[in-house]
């Protein structure tokens, strides 16, 4: 911890933040110790499959009305106070919980998109997941109460809930255009969009040092930009519970969960 205080003391930084900052809100990581194996549906599968789809969608019914009754917890907390102090440039989230923006942080690049958005893939059009929840609704009289209490069922970081009976299931189409509608949600396989990366690269460029917080960094969305710090001579202070794949670039690693690091650095810095 002190190595971090060290050197991040009169740096600018840039925060990129991953599942695990979300944990202690609620919201279970993908690859953290203790988390159980996922296997998250793909882009491919999404718009190929209407099977998919339809698996898709009725556990995002659920999944979603538990990411929308979660509350920020201290790590988020501590980036706000880190930006209000002109400590912090800005935030880089994996994330699509939102939390960031609830806590107050005001310059947020949502790297893998929002869970509170659906476009259509045929007409682009974007409506909120609350306008669509009351299609799905009347599509699926009963569907929720059938399914049991939010509170009693596993949700993945992505809003999507672990529930098997799903074949009767009614997804909503486009009510413009009748096309697919999907999650304003980056899916694997699926390139994030290059004006955003675009935006998270100027971020890390403009900082001085780079603090990543909860991420495992297994996929490149990620990986890229403490990469390109550390091309640049930046320090690079990661902050997560076990390995990542960051760890060779890093100029410091605290092996421990963020809310209680981040609260710490907020203080001290």
């Amino acid at each position: 911890m002190d190595d971090a205080l060290r050197v991040l003391a009169g740096c600018r930084i840039t925060a990129l933040t991953g599942a695990g900052i979300s944990t202690d809100s609620g919201i279970p990581d993908y690859r953290g110790p203790g988390s159980p194996p996922r296997n998250p549906m793909t882009y491919q599968q999404f718009v190929q499959d209407e099977a998919f789809r339809r698996h898709y969608w009725a556990r995002n019914h659920v999944g979603w009305q538990h990411m929308h009754r979660t509350e920020p917890n201290a790590g988020h907390r501590a980036l706000v106070r880190l930006e209000e102090r002109g400590l912090l440039t800005g935030i880089i989230t994996q994330n699509v919980d939102l939390l960031h923006e609830d806590a107050g942080s005001r310059n947020v690049i949502d790297l893998h998109g929002r869970y509170d958005r659906v476009v259509c893939l045929q007409c682009g059009r974007v409506v909120s997941r609350t306008h669509l929840a009351t299609r799905l609704d009347a599509l699926n009289p009963g569907f929720l109460e059938s399914v049991g209490d939010v509170a009693d069922i596993e949700i993945a970081p992505d809003a999507d809930a672990v529930i098997e009976a799903t074949s009767h299931f009614r997804p909503a189409p486009c009510e413009f255009c009748g096309g697919v509608l999907k999650p304003e949600i980056v899916y694997f396989g699926e390139n994030v969009p290059r004006e955003r990366v675009e935006r998270a690269f100027a971020l890390v460029d403009g900082a001085d040092a780079l603090l990543v917080a909860g991420s495992s960094l297994t996929v490149m969305s990620g990986l890229r930009f403490v990469r390109r710090a550390a091309a640049d001579g930046k320090p690079v202070v990661i902050v997560n519970r076990g390995l990542t794949r960051g760890d060779v670039h890093a100029t410091v690693k605290v092996d421990a969960g963020t809310s209680d690091v981040l609260a710490e650095l907020a203080e001290r810095l």
